[in-house]
């Protein structure tokens, strides 16, 4: 595969570097393509890293023959997702969001918003 082909297909996923407090380092990941990453003190050293890191994923994925995982750039969100908790759970998430005076899908945003 040529490598501006290889470069346009990396492109569709959605590449993140950023600091980690724990590690004290730049992380970088690209969860649509591949899991782990890799890691430095320079962010866009590690942005380079992962760049050719996806490349390369994408070259092995279609040397095998298999179908690359959906794209993760450019997609629309509607905003509406579908989670199913257990009756309790659902209970206990309705009598919080009461006593804070949030409806049920305010006290579950806030919950993912500072998660």
């Amino acid at each position: 595969m040529k490598t501006a082909e290889r470069k346009a297909k990396a492109a569709r996923y959605l590449k993140v570097v950023e600091w980690s407090a724990a590690d004290q380092c730049f992380v970088g990941r690209c969860p649509g393509l591949f899991f782990g990453g890799c890691h430095g003190d320079d962010e866009a050293e590690v942005y380079r890293q992962l760049c050719q890191a996806a490349e390369e994923w994408i070259e092995l994925i279609e040397g095998d023959g298999r179908p690359l995982p959906a794209p993760t750039t450019g997609k629309s969100y509607s905003g509406k997702f579908v989670v199913r908790v257990s009756p309790d759970l659902h209970q206990r998430a309705v009598l919080k969001a009461m006593a804070r005076g949030e409806s049920l899908n305010q006290f579950v945003a806030g919950a993912i918003a500072h998660a």
